[in-house]
């Protein structure tokens, strides 16, 4: 885990996966968890649900503190804890790392697979042309756009139609929160929000 606490107001958004340099900052495990008053998504390891834990870490209040190898993202809060999240995150070699700032949210995104995602996954191609925001879509009901350097990186923290795949690492590099997960984060997550990834 990362040092620092998650203010439910001061969340800061943090990372999607993107091959750049990585962080490696020493990265601990939160201890127990202070609550867990979130319901559990039916199919998902109750390990996974949102819920305050212990945090120590050197990252300030308000950020965003993915760690893809214990499948959780934290939400720094000023009093020693944070917001754990349980996510969903790329496959081997597809996760970005390091530092990176929500600079734009969008409500029910619409989702269009890149070129090297076709490339990789040829039947994405169907969904060359684009899917319209909504249940079906993959990016679920909330998304963080991730950038670096004011560029797009074209990763993304977002919602999810497929809530049983919370903790494992199943996408193209984006990171997946359960809906109900997503729409607490973006509430409370704002633009400029610092990310970091390790």
């Amino acid at each position: 885990m990362i040092n620092g606490k998650v203010t439910r107001r001061g969340l800061m958004l943090g990372g999607l996966a993107m091959m750049t340099s990585g962080c490696g900052s020493g990265v601990r495990q939160a201890m127990a968890p202070i609550s867990s008053a979130f319901a559990v998504p039916r199919g998902m390891d109750p390990r996974l649900r949102r819920q305050e834990v212990a945090y120590q870490g050197s990252e300030a209040p308000g950020t965003l503190v993915i760690n893809t190898y214990e499948r959780f993202l934290y939400a720094v809060q000023g009093d020693g804890s944070a917001t754990r999240y349980g996510i969903a995150v790329g496959e081997e070699g597809l996760t970005l790392k390091g530092r990176a700032t929500i600079e734009r949210k969008e409500e029910w995104p619409s989702w269009m697979p890149t070129a090297s995602m076709i490339k990789r996954k040829p039947r994405l191609a169907q969904y060359a042309g684009g899917v319209p925001g909504g249940p079906n879509n993959p990016l679920g009901a909330r998304a963080l756009y991730l950038y670096r350097g004011g560029r797009d990186t074209y990763f993304r923290v977002h919602g999810t139609n497929e809530p049983w795949l919370i903790g494992q690492a199943v996408s193209n590099g984006c990171i997946r929160l359960t809906n109900e997960d997503i729409l607490y984060l973006y509430d409370n997550t704002p633009l400029g929000t610092p990310v970091l990834i390790v």
